[in-house]
């Protein structure tokens, strides 16, 4: 007998002790247990028998583990009464063959040893096949499942349209082409590195799900490279790539005396372009980490530097200011440099220039300035006084008490008395005449009660033809902002349509 014994030869008429040499020979060379070769080959015998005695008839089969020797049973349940002679067998019967058969007991009848025919074999040999294909990649998901989230190297040993299959030890992996590096090219047999992201339970699919674009693959590359990393002395906060071009990633220390950039770096550069060399050329800029928001977005926008960072109210959102000559240092080729910094940080960040915050800032001022000066009817120092201590609205001067009003320089307790009068009179005269215009437009109460609608807003909006909450959140930004003209900016137009959007 040669060494291997084929999958085929197990549906064959062997010897009894040939059955348990398939046995250990196939469960050697496949890795599996022996046990789960025999079950398999029990259900071979049973699908065998049952081409024979039909499907209408319960058949098992047992192998005995000692010998070898295949035995086939029909199982007939006992009862009173047989409604189906394939499956039962009335107690009057059972007793003539066991002494202490019962009622609801089950009967073993011993068949004829199972007649390997041709048709029969083939059937075995597949039973056979898929039993043991399948108990072999039940065991090689157990062996992958705890390398989840770790590197593994493949070799290449298909490439396909759609995706590029691997040979990795006793399995396979598929590496789709949205998990590989844009213009990455393969040679069959080629070894590569992937990050195993997870395990496919479908049959008739590869196992193992690779990738190399996710950021987990740089974190795992790096923790090859950098010891500080893989002891945790350095810990690697957030990545943001775009695979085979650009990626930021941002490490921190606990470590006073350890500079966390350089370590990843290397002395020359060494650590972080084997990390490169790895990703086929995709720069990489290591940026510090900080609990400080603005100061981690000033970071993450390296090169570029950052003159100051203004803060939307809802935290997501912010304005990075930068000398004009670095706007386009900022924004990156097709805007890539400030899309990583947004997505390392988590922040949308919007980047604008010195000259262009001014501009900003002096049209808002002119429109707080009219405002000022109309709604309250003052002249323009007055209104400039105002607005340099912070005021902005009417609400900001009617909701502060006159002693801190008459705190203001050049103003003393009758001009604060005024204002503060003059401010209540313009916000209730302005309700009454948006709540006379609600009513004449049939505006819905969800519309003209929206608490972060101010009424010089809420007036603009219903004159342009807004009736519902509905209406203004299916707004685009841009729609809105003709609308409002400079009552309010590009991110406050956005902000209002998103929370509007949170509530449906």
């Amino acid at each position: 007998m040669s060494r291997k014994i084929k999958l085929e030869e197990a549906a064959q008429p062997v010897a009894k002790s040939e059955v348990l040499q398939v046995a250990d020979l196939v469960a050697k060379e496949k890795g599996i247990d022996r046990e789960d070769i025999l079950d398999a080959m029990e259900q071979a015998v049973v699908k065998t028998a049952q081409i024979k005695y039909g499907d209408g008839v319960k058949l098992e089969a047992h192998i005995d583990r000692k010998t070898g020797e295949i035995a086939v049973f029909r199982c007939m349940r006992i009862v009173d009464v047989v409604s189906n002679f394939g499956t039962e067998i009335s107690l009057k019967d059972a007793l003539r063959y066991v002494s202490d058969a019962q009622l609801g007991g089950v009967y073993n009848e011993k068949l004829p040893p199972v007649d390997f025919g041709r048709v029969a074999a083939q059937v075995a040999r597949t039973v056979i096949v898929q039993k043991v294909q399948l108990a072999e990649r039940n065991k090689q998901y157990a062996d992958f499942s705890s390398k989840v989230g770790e590197i593994i190297t493949g070799t290449v040993k298909r490439i396909e349209y759609s995706c590029i299959v691997l040979d990795i030890g006793r399995t396979e992996g598929i590496l789709k082409r949205a998990d590989i590096i844009p213009h990455e090219n393969f040679k069959i047999g080629e070894r590569i590195k992937v990050y195993l992201a997870g395990l496919n339970q479908a049959q008739d699919q590869p196992l193992l799900i690779l990738s190399r674009t996710r950021p987990e693959f740089m974190r795992m590359l790096f923790e090859q490279e950098v010891p500080e990393v893989y002891d945790g002395v350095v810990q690697i906060k957030a990545i943001a790539r775009d695979p085979g071009s650009k990626a930021k990633i941002a490490v921190t220390t606990n470590d006073p005396n350890l500079d966390p950039v350089g370590a990843c770096v290397g002395i020359k550069g060494a650590r972080v372009q084997a990390v490169v060399d790895e990703l086929r050329g995709e720069k990489i800029d290591v940026v510090t980490w900080s609990e400080n928001p603005a100061i981690f977005i000033v970071n993450s926008l390296a090169p570029a530097e950052v003159i100051r960072v203004v803060m939307e109210e809802t935290g997501d959102k912010v304005t990075a200011v930068v000398p004009d000559k670095q706007l386009s240092v900022a924004i990156g080729r097709r805007g890539q440099n400030v899309r990583l910094a947004s997505q390392l940080t988590g922040c949308n960040i919007n980047v604008t220039t010195e000259t262009q915050e001014n501009e900003a800032r002096t049209a808002e001022n002119a429109r707080i300035l009219r405002y000022f000066e109309h709604g309250l009817d003052i002249d323009e120092l007055l209104a400039q006084l105002l607005i340099s201590e912070g005021y902005y609205t009417m609400e900001d001067i009617s909701n502060t008490p006159e002693e801190k009003l008459a705190s203001i320089r050049g103003f003393d307790p009758d001009i604060a008395h005024e204002l503060h009068q003059r401010a209540s009179a313009y916000i209730t005269r302005k309700k009454n005449e948006i709540a006379k215009l609600c009513d004449e437009k049939g505006v819905a109460d969800d519309l003209r009660n929206y608490e972060l609608l101010k009424p010089e807003l809420l007036e603009v909006l219903v004159k342009s033809g807004l009736r519902t909450l509905e209406d203004l959140g299916n707004l685009s930004t841009d729609e809105l902002l003709e609308i409002t003209g400079d009552l309010l900016s590009p991110p406050e137009a956005e902000i209002l349509i998103m929370k509007i959007r949170e509530t449906w």
